[in-house]
Protein backbone atom coordinates (compact mmCIF):
# COMPACT_ATOMS: atom_id res chain seq x y z
CA UNK A 1 0.00 0.00 0.00
CA UNK A 2 1.77 3.46 -1.23
CA UNK A 3 -0.42 6.88 -1.16
CA UNK A 4 0.23 8.92 -4.57
CA UNK A 5 1.92 11.46 -3.51
CA UNK A 6 5.06 12.88 -6.12
CA UNK A 7 8.38 13.04 -4.57
CA UNK A 8 9.88 16.67 -4.62
CA UNK A 9 13.36 17.99 -3.21
CA UNK A 10 13.14 20.56 -0.91
CA UNK A 11 15.91 22.69 0.58
CA UNK A 12 14.78 22.37 4.17
CA UNK A 13 13.15 18.86 5.22
CA UNK A 14 10.34 20.37 7.13
CA UNK A 15 9.26 22.46 4.43
CA UNK A 16 9.32 19.66 2.24
CA UNK A 17 7.57 17.57 4.65
CA UNK A 18 4.74 20.26 5.39
CA UNK A 19 4.40 20.69 1.53
CA UNK A 20 3.90 17.08 0.44
CA UNK A 21 1.52 16.73 3.50
CA UNK A 22 -0.09 20.04 1.77
CA UNK A 23 0.19 18.68 -1.82
CA UNK A 24 -1.48 15.54 -0.88
CA UNK A 25 -4.64 17.63 -0.25
CA UNK A 26 -4.41 19.53 -3.47
CA UNK A 27 -2.83 22.58 -1.59
CA UNK A 28 0.30 23.51 -4.02
CA UNK A 29 2.48 25.93 -2.30
CA UNK A 30 5.95 27.06 -3.45
CA UNK A 31 8.74 26.18 -0.83
CA UNK A 32 9.29 29.85 0.17
CA UNK A 33 5.94 30.23 0.50
CA UNK A 34 5.22 27.62 3.08
CA UNK A 35 8.49 28.72 4.66
CA UNK A 36 7.12 32.48 4.83
CA UNK A 37 3.57 31.99 5.86
CA UNK A 38 4.93 29.98 8.79
CA UNK A 39 7.14 32.95 9.82
CA UNK A 40 10.59 30.24 10.00
CA UNK A 41 12.87 32.62 9.84
CA UNK A 42 14.35 33.12 13.08
CA UNK A 43 17.23 33.28 15.24
CA UNK A 44 18.30 32.27 18.88
CA UNK A 45 21.69 31.92 20.65
CA UNK A 46 21.39 29.40 23.90
CA UNK A 47 24.34 29.37 25.48
CA UNK A 48 22.27 27.14 28.28
CA UNK A 49 21.56 24.70 25.58
CA UNK A 50 23.97 22.21 24.44
CA UNK A 51 24.64 19.92 21.22
CA UNK A 52 27.62 17.92 21.61
CA UNK A 53 28.77 20.05 24.67
CA UNK A 54 28.75 23.47 22.84
CA UNK A 55 25.97 26.09 22.64
CA UNK A 56 22.92 25.35 20.51
CA UNK A 57 22.62 28.52 17.47
CA UNK A 58 19.50 28.22 16.24
CA UNK A 59 18.44 30.23 12.53
CA UNK A 60 14.95 29.01 12.53
CA UNK A 61 12.13 28.19 14.61
CA UNK A 62 11.48 25.17 16.88
CA UNK A 63 10.57 21.61 14.95
CA UNK A 64 7.12 21.56 14.77
CA UNK A 65 6.15 24.90 14.50
CA UNK A 66 6.07 25.32 10.58
CA UNK A 67 3.23 23.08 10.71
CA UNK A 68 1.20 24.15 13.35
CA UNK A 69 1.62 27.79 12.22
CA UNK A 70 0.68 27.35 8.42
CA UNK A 71 -2.33 24.90 9.54
CA UNK A 72 -3.59 27.53 11.69
CA UNK A 73 -3.47 30.27 8.79
CA UNK A 74 -5.11 27.91 6.10
CA UNK A 75 -8.05 27.07 8.59
CA UNK A 76 -6.87 23.31 8.60
CA UNK A 77 -7.84 21.12 11.44
CA UNK A 78 -4.24 19.32 12.10
CA UNK A 79 -2.96 16.55 14.99
CA UNK A 80 0.15 16.26 16.71
CA UNK A 81 0.77 13.46 18.72
CA UNK A 82 4.24 12.03 20.97
CA UNK A 83 4.15 8.62 22.49
CA UNK A 84 5.64 6.77 26.02
CA UNK A 85 5.14 3.32 23.90
CA UNK A 86 7.12 2.91 21.03
CA UNK A 87 5.13 0.37 20.07
CA UNK A 88 1.86 2.51 20.06
CA UNK A 89 3.80 4.70 18.17
CA UNK A 90 4.07 2.59 15.12
CA UNK A 91 0.80 0.93 15.75
CA UNK A 92 -1.12 4.63 15.24
CA UNK A 93 1.11 5.24 11.98
CA UNK A 94 -0.06 2.29 10.70
CA UNK A 95 -3.92 2.94 11.29
CA UNK A 96 -3.31 6.38 9.39
CA UNK A 97 -1.86 4.96 6.39
CA UNK A 98 -4.55 2.56 6.24
CA UNK A 99 -6.87 5.15 6.07
CA UNK A 100 -4.93 7.03 3.36
CA UNK A 101 -3.28 9.55 5.43
CA UNK A 102 0.06 10.60 5.00
CA UNK A 103 2.27 11.32 8.30
CA UNK A 104 5.03 13.83 9.24
CA UNK A 105 8.10 12.58 11.35
CA UNK A 106 10.28 13.91 13.39
CA UNK A 107 13.03 11.73 13.31
CA UNK A 108 16.67 11.53 13.85
CA UNK A 109 19.61 12.21 10.95
CA UNK A 110 22.36 9.40 12.44
CA UNK A 111 20.07 6.43 12.47
CA UNK A 112 18.78 6.94 9.14
CA UNK A 113 20.43 4.12 7.30
CA UNK A 114 19.62 5.97 3.39
CA UNK A 115 22.11 8.94 4.73
CA UNK A 116 25.30 8.33 3.67
CA UNK A 117 27.90 7.52 6.62
CA UNK A 118 29.92 11.25 6.34
CA UNK A 119 26.28 12.80 6.40
CA UNK A 120 24.84 11.89 9.59
CA UNK A 121 25.18 13.38 12.67
CA UNK A 122 23.28 13.81 16.29
CA UNK A 123 20.37 15.75 15.15
CA UNK A 124 16.61 15.04 16.20
CA UNK A 125 15.30 17.77 14.54
CA UNK A 126 14.66 15.85 10.85
CA UNK A 127 11.23 15.55 9.02
CA UNK A 128 10.52 12.86 6.42
CA UNK A 129 6.59 12.24 4.85
CA UNK A 130 5.71 8.84 5.61
CA UNK A 131 3.82 7.24 2.89
CA UNK A 132 2.79 3.99 2.59
CA UNK A 133 4.21 0.45 4.27
CA UNK A 134 4.46 -3.18 2.15
CA UNK A 135 2.71 -5.65 3.93
CA UNK A 136 4.84 -8.26 3.12
CA UNK A 137 8.35 -7.18 3.73
CA UNK A 138 7.10 -4.50 6.83
CA UNK A 139 9.17 -1.96 4.90
CA UNK A 140 7.85 1.74 5.13
CA UNK A 141 7.59 4.03 2.04
CA UNK A 142 9.29 7.03 2.74
CA UNK A 143 9.32 10.45 1.25
CA UNK A 144 12.90 12.70 2.73
CA UNK A 145 13.18 15.73 0.97
CA UNK A 146 16.90 15.97 1.11
CA UNK A 147 16.70 12.57 -1.07
CA UNK A 148 16.61 12.56 -4.69
CA UNK A 149 13.62 10.05 -4.84
CA UNK A 150 11.91 8.02 -2.52
CA UNK A 151 13.48 5.86 0.00
CA UNK A 152 12.27 2.54 2.11
CA UNK A 153 13.03 1.85 5.45
CA UNK A 154 12.40 -0.97 7.96
CA UNK A 155 10.01 -1.28 11.14
CA UNK A 156 12.81 -1.58 12.44
CA UNK A 157 14.72 1.30 11.78
CA UNK A 158 12.04 3.97 11.55
CA UNK A 159 11.17 3.15 15.27
CA UNK A 160 14.60 3.37 16.20
CA UNK A 161 14.75 7.07 14.60
CA UNK A 162 11.61 8.15 15.57
CA UNK A 163 13.01 7.36 19.28
CA UNK A 164 16.62 8.46 18.55
CA UNK A 165 18.82 9.43 21.77
CA UNK A 166 21.54 11.74 21.53
CA UNK A 167 19.97 15.19 20.54
CA UNK A 168 19.45 18.54 22.21
CA UNK A 169 15.61 16.52 23.10
CA UNK A 170 13.53 13.58 23.31
CA UNK A 171 11.81 12.61 20.39
CA UNK A 172 9.15 10.44 21.80
CA UNK A 173 8.10 8.70 18.16
CA UNK A 174 6.46 12.78 16.95
CA UNK A 175 4.42 12.32 14.49
CA UNK A 176 1.75 14.96 12.67
CA UNK A 177 -0.83 14.76 9.52
CA UNK A 178 -3.67 16.61 8.63
CA UNK A 179 -7.39 15.37 9.54
CA UNK A 180 -9.49 17.75 7.63
CA UNK A 181 -8.92 20.67 4.77
CA UNK A 182 -11.43 23.65 4.23
CA UNK A 183 -13.32 24.16 1.66
CA UNK A 184 -12.04 27.34 0.50
CA UNK A 185 -8.57 29.16 1.75
CA UNK A 186 -8.13 32.11 3.30
CA UNK A 187 -7.18 35.40 1.59
CA UNK A 188 -3.82 35.20 0.40
CA UNK A 189 -2.65 38.39 0.57
CA UNK A 190 -4.21 38.83 3.46
CA UNK A 191 -2.48 35.98 4.84
CA UNK A 192 1.18 36.90 3.50
CA UNK A 193 1.16 40.21 5.05
CA UNK A 194 0.23 39.10 8.53
CA UNK A 195 3.35 36.47 8.12
CA UNK A 196 5.89 38.73 7.19
CA UNK A 197 4.38 41.28 9.95
CA UNK A 198 4.73 38.28 12.25
CA UNK A 199 8.16 37.52 11.17
CA UNK A 200 9.71 40.98 11.08
CA UNK A 201 8.50 41.22 15.15
CA UNK A 202 10.01 38.80 16.28
CA UNK A 203 13.52 39.34 14.70
CA UNK A 204 13.45 42.89 15.61
CA UNK A 205 10.89 43.65 18.58
CA UNK A 206 11.23 40.56 20.49
CA UNK A 207 12.46 41.28 23.88
CA UNK A 208 14.70 39.00 24.62
CA UNK A 209 18.78 39.55 23.89
CA UNK A 210 19.18 35.88 22.97
CA UNK A 211 16.65 36.23 19.86
CA UNK A 212 16.51 37.90 16.54
CA UNK A 213 18.17 40.27 15.48
CA UNK A 214 19.37 41.45 19.01
CA UNK A 215 20.73 38.00 19.27
CA UNK A 216 23.13 37.69 16.62
CA UNK A 217 24.88 40.83 18.12
CA UNK A 218 24.78 39.43 21.50
CA UNK A 219 26.68 36.23 20.07
CA UNK A 220 28.80 38.72 17.85
CA UNK A 221 30.09 40.55 21.56
CA UNK A 222 30.97 36.56 22.90
CA UNK A 223 32.55 35.42 20.42
CA UNK A 224 35.15 38.13 20.95
CA UNK A 225 35.89 37.05 24.66
CA UNK A 226 35.73 33.38 23.08
CA UNK A 227 39.44 32.77 22.71
CA UNK A 228 40.89 34.19 26.06
CA UNK A 229 37.67 32.69 28.11
CA UNK A 230 37.97 28.94 26.72
CA UNK A 231 41.42 28.87 24.90
CA UNK A 232 42.02 28.61 21.27
CA UNK A 233 41.16 25.10 20.52
CA UNK A 234 38.03 25.23 22.11
CA UNK A 235 37.24 28.48 20.69
CA UNK A 236 37.52 27.19 17.51
CA UNK A 237 35.41 24.29 18.15
CA UNK A 238 32.41 26.69 19.08
CA UNK A 239 32.96 28.73 15.73
CA UNK A 240 32.59 25.12 14.23
CA UNK A 241 29.62 24.58 15.75
CA UNK A 242 27.96 28.23 14.06
CA UNK A 243 29.11 27.06 10.46
CA UNK A 244 27.33 23.68 11.34
CA UNK A 245 24.45 25.16 12.31
CA UNK A 246 24.70 27.67 9.52
CA UNK A 247 25.56 25.43 6.58
CA UNK A 248 24.43 21.85 7.48
CA UNK A 249 21.46 21.47 9.95
CA UNK A 250 18.44 22.36 8.45
CA UNK A 251 19.46 24.61 5.51
CA UNK A 252 20.69 27.49 8.16
CA UNK A 253 21.50 31.31 8.07
CA UNK A 254 22.24 31.80 4.69
CA UNK A 255 20.30 29.49 3.29
CA UNK A 256 17.06 30.47 4.48
CA UNK A 257 17.61 33.82 4.00
CA UNK A 258 17.92 33.23 0.88
CA UNK A 259 14.48 31.52 1.02
CA UNK A 260 13.15 34.33 2.60
CA UNK A 261 14.11 36.49 -0.21
CA UNK A 262 12.35 34.51 -2.88
CA UNK A 263 9.65 34.14 -0.10
CA UNK A 264 8.95 37.95 -0.85
CA UNK A 265 9.26 37.81 -4.77
CA UNK A 266 6.16 35.84 -4.52
CA UNK A 267 5.06 37.76 -2.46
CA UNK A 268 5.07 41.14 -4.43
CA UNK A 269 3.65 39.07 -7.69
CA UNK A 270 0.71 38.05 -4.75
CA UNK A 271 -0.25 40.99 -3.54
CA UNK A 272 0.51 43.31 -6.00
CA UNK A 273 3.23 45.20 -3.76
CA UNK A 274 5.93 46.08 -5.30
CA UNK A 275 8.13 47.25 -2.35
CA UNK A 276 8.89 43.63 -1.30
CA UNK A 277 11.16 43.17 -4.82
CA UNK A 278 13.30 45.71 -3.09
CA UNK A 279 13.50 43.92 0.51
CA UNK A 280 13.86 40.59 -1.31
CA UNK A 281 17.16 41.85 -2.74
CA UNK A 282 17.97 42.98 0.88
CA UNK A 283 17.92 40.25 2.33
CA UNK A 284 19.46 37.98 -0.35
CA UNK A 285 22.09 40.49 0.63
CA UNK A 286 22.36 39.73 4.04
CA UNK A 287 22.36 36.29 2.89
CA UNK A 288 25.48 36.75 1.20
CA UNK A 289 27.17 37.84 4.21
CA UNK A 290 26.00 35.03 6.58
CA UNK A 291 27.60 32.87 3.70
CA UNK A 292 31.04 34.85 3.71
CA UNK A 293 31.02 34.97 7.28
CA UNK A 294 30.69 30.81 7.51
CA UNK A 295 33.61 30.73 4.16
CA UNK A 296 35.88 32.85 6.46
CA UNK A 297 35.36 30.65 9.93
CA UNK A 298 35.80 27.67 7.30
CA UNK A 299 39.00 29.03 6.24
CA UNK A 300 40.36 29.80 9.80
CA UNK A 301 39.16 26.76 11.07
CA UNK A 302 40.93 24.50 8.39
CA UNK A 303 44.12 27.16 8.04
CA UNK A 304 43.64 27.16 4.76
CA UNK A 305 45.69 30.70 4.39
CA UNK A 306 47.70 32.66 6.91
CA UNK A 307 46.07 35.95 5.06
CA UNK A 308 42.99 34.97 5.84
CA UNK A 309 43.65 34.12 9.95
CA UNK A 310 41.25 36.50 10.78
CA UNK A 311 41.04 37.34 14.90
CA UNK A 312 37.74 36.41 16.61
CA UNK A 313 37.42 40.05 17.04
CA UNK A 314 37.32 40.75 13.66
CA UNK A 315 34.65 38.01 13.75
CA UNK A 316 32.76 39.80 15.75
CA UNK A 317 32.66 42.91 13.87
CA UNK A 318 31.21 40.63 10.84
CA UNK A 319 28.63 39.26 12.82
CA UNK A 320 27.74 42.37 14.46
CA UNK A 321 27.31 44.03 11.05
CA UNK A 322 24.83 41.43 10.07
CA UNK A 323 23.29 41.48 12.75
CA UNK A 324 22.89 45.66 13.03
CA UNK A 325 21.55 45.02 9.43
CA UNK A 326 18.99 42.65 9.71
CA UNK A 327 17.37 44.69 12.64
CA UNK A 328 17.22 47.23 10.01
CA UNK A 329 15.45 45.25 7.22
CA UNK A 330 13.37 43.78 10.07
CA UNK A 331 12.20 46.86 11.81
CA UNK A 332 11.22 48.28 8.13
CA UNK A 333 9.89 45.55 6.34
CA UNK A 334 7.15 45.29 9.80
CA UNK A 335 6.42 49.17 8.98
CA UNK A 336 5.49 48.25 5.52
CA UNK A 337 3.53 44.73 6.55
CA UNK A 338 2.16 46.94 9.14
CA UNK A 339 0.69 49.92 6.87
CA UNK A 340 -0.46 47.58 3.82
CA UNK A 341 -2.41 45.83 6.66
CA UNK A 342 -4.44 48.77 7.96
Amino acid sequence: MELKLEHKQAAHCENGTVSALLRYYGINLSEPMVFGLSSGLFFTHLPFVKLSGMPVTSFRTFPGVFFSRITKLLGIRRKTKRFFNQEKAMSKLDELLKRGIPVGCVVGMYYLPYVPIEYRFHFNGHNICVIGKDEKSGDYTVLDSNITQKVTISAKDLQTVRFAKGGTYPLMGQMYWIEEVPKELPNMKLLILKSIRKTSKLMAYTPVHIVGAKGIIYLSKRIRKWEKKMGRRRALLNLAQIVRMLEEIGTGGAGFRFIYGAFLQEAAQKTGIEEFNAYSQRITEIGDMWRDFAYKISRMFKKRSTEENYTFDQLGDMLQAIGEKELSFFKELYAVSKQYLR
